[in-house]
């Protein structure tokens, strides 16, 4: 096994001489700007169909919020678990070349099917989930399975003494990830809900746009073929590994009581393993303690695609009236800051901490990033706050929500025995100022209503339903009519209206694209969903006398339910406008703070470690431990399942216990970094290759230590 080591060793030293030609006289390698424009389409092709993700789950596929969470993390979780599927796949038998472009294949078709599920036309909703999940599916096994291969694969590109070049490869690469992801969450919200198609929002164009963006990524990828550096596979090293540690965990399990003690427990695997195998063995599981506290991290950041943009549409998207942003478009500002801020602290904060005499290592890096992503969900806290002050909640158990329409002519009082909620009397025609609890001895009870009305008394007998809200009506004859009100905002940031007819003729009126049907005397329409916007000259049409009018009902704002009431005489028409549910007042501006921090957090935790796996991995197992790294997002995505499925939270509070757990990981992680030495695989190979040459078994054993930092005094030991 050894001198099978050894050959691969010579072989890829003689396939580095083979190199890219250099980009315009630099030490950059021409193969390189295919894999960057690769990663770019790629990118564009993933974040672009994950950004309507949400809004597709909930408005097309009509699944409720929590469900749509769920799913969201859990195709996220699946993305990130497959890596280890790509990693396998590349080392063990097809090598990075082949595993990228035969993967691609299958994520190019789970883009088309799940663009081809998106089509209302095909079939109905059960073949719409279906093909969706199949689609998601397909895409997660290419994805992922790409992941780990595509970033070490263009870092094979650079010579073993261009790190600079390499380390700002990777940085380039990071950016044009960023470049696909701020384009295609511009643009893919735009397509899903600007360009109408089969009478409603395009989901097939706005996944359909994605899938092209990955054919074009895998044509582009190959057409570089011939300029590529291709090292073979190194065998099953996955494999390998397990049956090492396995071996090293049975033998000294199994050891005699007098035998020697080793320095390492994987050395017990010695006898039948080589030393390098065992060396790099090492050197992974030492990195991979690291990864243990880093999930937690990426349970927070990739909040972005599902719990902020769910906050996103209860706030006030428009700008001055120049420009309204889609809530999922604000995924956008995630990666245009990227954009920014890698040359900002590649250029600027760190020199500038390094003229501070800080020693910034990148594990340093790493935990500052962990900080910002929580002050990043300490502001999402204090935004969420806020924008559930508009919020109607539903009513816990024994208990409704109650509020008057007064239509008579005259001032009204209302008294509920037992209850006082209603001290003052109801002026006619007033807009409600909210919704009042209302206490119940049981799930449901019927309560006596008293009205005053012009100095006469009235009763009533409702019956009243815990959870539920209520809109009491009465009119000159004190008719007593409950309605149960709808009061959840609209995840798309639709105004809902609905309309009362005072008047005996009745009604059918025209607000946008919708229709509503309102019979006379006092009767009322549906309540329905409409697009934001000042609606001048409504058309309205008395359905007994044919009369046409028109009417001024003004701003229909994001989240907010009307009551308008309709009154006039036969020859003209008027109307009350009544608030009954708070529009969405805090402005999705407030919400740049915290994409401001969490960008940075990114910036020092993401891009230091995929620069920090790459360059603390051996030759032979950087995919491996690059899937490694990607499993720490897969198992963040579980994390988020678990807190925000299982806890049952207010939102507010969910956000702030994901803050505050990311601090105790944070602390945790500073410690273990406290007693990590920095590994150079460059030095393993040196170590080995002097020990072939030499044929001094005995050397090695003396100089195994040495392979590490020698003047760095701390260790890890697993």
């Amino acid at each position: 096994m050894g001198k099978a080591k050894d050959d691969n060793v010579e072989k890829n030293q003689s396939d580095k001489k083979r190199r890219s030609p250099k980009m315009c006289g630099s030490n950059y390698p021409l193969s390189i700007a295919f894999i960057v424009v690769n990663e770019f389409c790629e990118r564009f092709s993933y974040y672009g169909m994950k950004a309507v993700l949400t809004l597709y789950f909930i408005h097309y596929l009509h699944w409720n919020k929590n469900l749509s969470t769920a799913v969201y993390h859990a195709f996220s979780g699946l993305c990130y678990f497959t890596p280890i599927i790509g990693a396998i796949i590349a080392d063990s038998w097809l090598g990075k070349f082949k595993t990228i472009i035969y993967l691609s294949i299958v994520y190019v078709i789970g883009h088309v099917i799940k663009s081809v599920g998106a089509i209302p036309d095909v079939g109905d909703s059960t073949v719409h989930i279906s093909l969706s999940m199949l689609g998601l599916i397909l895409i997660a096994f290419g994805t992922g399975g790409i992941k780990p291969c595509v970033a070490a694969f263009g870092g094979d590109q650079f010579e073993e003494e261009h790190t600079e070049e390499r380390r700002k490869f990777f940085s380039i690469f990071y950016m044009s990830i960023n470049a696909g992801s701020v384009l295609s969450t511009i643009i893919t919200p735009i397509l899903r809900g600007d360009v109408q198609c089969f009478g409603g929002d395009c989901y097939a164009l706005a996944f359909g746009v994605p899938a092209a963006l990955m054919v074009i990524a895998t044509v582009v990828f190959i057409a570089g073929s011939g300029l590529y550096n291709k090292g073979p596979p190194e065998g099953n090293v996955l494999l390998n590994v397990c049956k090492c540690i396995g071996c090293a965990i049975s033998n000294r399990w199994r050891r005699p009581k007098n035998s020697p003690k080793r320095d390492h427990w994987l050395d017990w695997a010695e006898e039948k393993y080589s030393k390098r195998l065992i060396q790099e063995i090492k050197m992974v599981l030492r990195v991979l303690v690291l990864y243990i506290p880093l999930p937690m991290f990426w349970a927070l950041f990739d909040q972005q695609g599902s719990r902020w943009t769910l906050q996103a549409t209860r706030m006030n998207m428009d700008f001055g009236g120049s420009f309204v942003i889609k809530p999922d478009q604000m995924q956008m500002l995630n990666a245009l800051l990227i954009l920014v801020f890698i040359p900002i602290f590649d250029m600027g904060v760190y020199p500038l901490i390094g003229l501070c005499r800080i020693k910034l290592t990148p594990l340093r890096k790493m935990a500052a990033g962990m900080i910002l992503a929580a002050l990043a969900f300490c502001a999402a806290t204090v935004v969420e706050v806020n924008v559930i002050k508009t919020v109607v909640e539903t009513p816990p158990a024994k208990q409704c929500l109650l509020q008057v329409l007064n239509l008579a002519d005259r001032d009204v009082s209302v008294h509920i025995p037992g209850h006082n909620i209603f001290p003052d009397p109801i002026k006619s025609y007033d807009e409600p100022s909210g919704y009042t609890n209302l206490p119940l001895d049981d799930a449901h009870q019927i309560l006596t209503v008293d009205i005053t009305h012009n100095g006469a008394n009235h009763q009533c007998h409702l019956n009243f339903t815990q959870h539920n809200v209520y809109s009491l009506i009465l009119d000159n004859r004190i008719t007593c009519k409950l309605v149960e009100d709808s009061y959840t905002k609209s995840e798309a940031g639709e105004a809902f209206v609905r309309f009362i007819n005072t008047r005996t003729d009745s009604m059918n009126i025209s607000v946008g694209s919708k229709q509503f049907q309102v019979p006379g005397n006092y009767g009322t329409s549906l309540s329905l969903g409409v697009e934001r916007g000042v609606y001048k000259n409504v058309e309205c049409i008395s359905l007994d006398t044919l009369m046409i009018y028109k009417t001024d009902l003004g701003l229909f704002d994001f989240g907010a339910y009307y009551t308008v009431i309709l009154r006039g005489d036969p020859n003209s028409l008027t109307h009350n406008k009544m608030v009954d549910v708070q529009p969405n007042n805090i402005h999705i501006a407030w919400q740049i703070p915290q994409y401001v921090l969490i960008t940075a957090g990114e910036v020092m935790f993401s891009i230091t470690g995929l620069e920090f796996s790459y360059s603390q991995a051996p030759a032979s197992m950087k995919s491996v431990l690059q899937a490694g790294w990607l499993l720490t997002v897969a198992f963040g995505n579980v994390i988020v399942l678990i807190v925000a499925e299982g806890a049952g939270m207010e939102q507010w509070t969910e956000f702030l216990l994901f803050a505050a757990l990311l601090v105790a990981v944070s602390i945790i992680f500073s410690i273990m970094s406290y007693f990590y030495t920095y590994a150079d695989p460059d030095q393993l190979n040196k170590l080995f290759n002097e020990e072939a040459n030499e044929g001094n078994m005995d050397d090695l054993k003396k100089e195994k230590d040495s392979m590490h930092i020698k003047d760095l005094p701390k260790g890890t030991k697993m």
